[in-house]
Order: C-alpha cells, then structure tokens, then sequence
C-alpha cells in the first residue's frame, strides 16, 4: 500500500469530523435563533451576532469540503 495516501485518507477523516462538528454548531445557533426571535421582546443585536456568526460557519464548512472534494475541471 502506498504510505502517501494514508496522511491524504487521515486528513480526509478529520476534514470530515470538522465539518461535523462545524455542522452541529451551525443547526444549534439555528435553533437558539429561532428561540429568540420567538421572545416578546428578542435581543435583535445579539440575533444579529447570531447570525453572523452562523453565516462565518458556513463559509468554514464550504471551505473544508472543497478541500475534501475538490472540483476538477474536465
């Protein structure tokens, strides 16, 4: 067996563990976003920090999986 494609196969496993756990925190702020909009009176700047922070999350998540399956112009 090649030993160069174990680190590939390795990194690929972490890679897809982040974007797991990248995930889980996108769907968790998701739902206290929805909890506080639905408050009387919901703190919008803190919402606003919310969902910046779950716009910062996606960007991370795009990035580690174009780096797990890159696009190959054919």
């Amino acid at each position: 067996m090649n030993d160069d494609a174990t680190p590939i196969d390795e990194e690929t496993i972490l890679l897809a563990a982040r974007v797991k756990a990248l995930r889980q925190e996108h769907a968790d702020l998701d739902a206290s976003i929805e909890a506080l909009e639905r408050m009387p009176i919901p703190d919008q700047l803190l919402i606003a920090r919310m969902k910046r922070r779950k716009l910062s999350l996606r960007d991370e998540i795009v990035k580690i999986e174009a780096r797990i399956l890159p696009d190959i112009i054919a």
